[in-house]
């Protein structure tokens, strides 16, 4: 298997992004992910900085909030993060710290245009899952929020 930092490699299918991939998919992208330990506290990236890559936690927990919104969530293993600066330039919408210590596994955006020019086929595979992620947890956004869906209406 590949290692980040000379280090085994995690199994990567234990991501719910990477678990599409083929095995020989995996082992090629984990040949371009940066390995990251830090201790609780230590802060990932703050809100208004330049995305520069997606955030995959091997062991331990992310804390992610925004002050915009108040809103915070907590990501354990096998979770992933700042998924859409692999693709968008611009600030971050959320600051995210480890809230214990932690390994990482992080995809900088350089690192995924490099994937995506080996593996094209691959790489949309990646943004696929990104984009459903997305969808998935637009429409738990959603749940119990009722819309004015009337397609009659000008004022959406």
């Amino acid at each position: 298997m590949s290692s980040v930092t000379g280090e085994p490699l995690l199994d990567l299918k234990r991501f719910s992004l990477l678990s599409e991939l083929s095995e020989e998919d995996r082992e090629t992208l984990g040949e371009e992910l940066e390995g990251l330990e830090v201790e609780a506290g230590t802060e990932l990236y703050d809100e208004g900085e330049q995305g520069d890559g997606l955030y995959f936690v091997a062991e331990g927990e992310v804390r992610v909030e925004s002050t915009h919104t108040g809103a915070s969530a907590v990501f354990g293993p096998g979770s992933a993060m700042g998924a859409f600066s692999l693709v968008a330039n611009g600030p971050r919408e959320t600051r995210a710290a480890a809230s214990q210590h932690s390994r990482l596994l992080v995809l900088r955006r350089s690192a995924f245009r490099r994937f995506a020019e080996a593996e094209p086929r691959a790489a949309c595979r990646l943004l696929e899952a990104i984009l459903r992620e997305t969808a998935r947890l637009g429409r738990e956004a959603l749940v119990g929020v009722q819309a004015d869906v009337d397609p009659r209406r000008a004022d959406h």
